[in-house]
């Protein structure tokens, strides 16, 4: 998931500065997702879970609030229909994962109780993994379509 993380900031980095600060709070995410993962049951774990729901809240909070708003913005500004049609259907995707990941918040932001982290966060990879499929297509789609024509 990582490495897809990296390949998609290579891709479309640089689109525009919202993009690229998103794509690092992306990566910023992973590495603590991958860290907490790695050792779910230590004594920092506690603190590794609050970092990672308050990362996971930012990213998708600035996902449905400035990226895909731009994007959108951009294939409108282009009439371009058809990516608009297939970026409504993976916003649906997106939602989905959304109420999924806002659920894993809710449950481990005010606690300490990590008897399920482990299932928890395998659900959760599973998730974010669906959401950065999405999301990656939705770049691709609504700008790959206007690259050669935005300066």
């Amino acid at each position: 998931m990582l490495e897809n993380c990296e390949s998609a900031k290579e891709r479309w980095g640089g689109v525009s500065n919202i993009i690229d600060r998103w794509l690092q709070e992306r990566q910023q995410l992973l590495v603590c997702y991958c860290n907490l993962s790695e050792e779910p049951e230590s004594k920092s774990a506690p603190e590794s879970v609050q970092q990672v729901c308050q990362l996971l809240v930012d990213y998708v909070s600035a996902g449905h609030f400035e990226v895909y708003d731009q994007l959108v913005k951009e294939a409108r500004e282009f009439d371009d229909e058809q990516a608009l049609q297939e970026a409504s259907k993976l916003i649906k995707t997106i939602d989905e994962t959304t109420e999924l990941a806002l659920d894993f918040n809710d449950k481990y932001l005010e606690t300490d109780d990590l008897c399920t982290i482990t299932v928890d966060l395998s659900r959760l990879g599973e998730v974010l993994a669906t959401r950065f499929e999405a999301e990656d297509r939705m770049i691709e789609v609504l700008h790959t379509a206007h690259k050669d024509l935005v300066v």
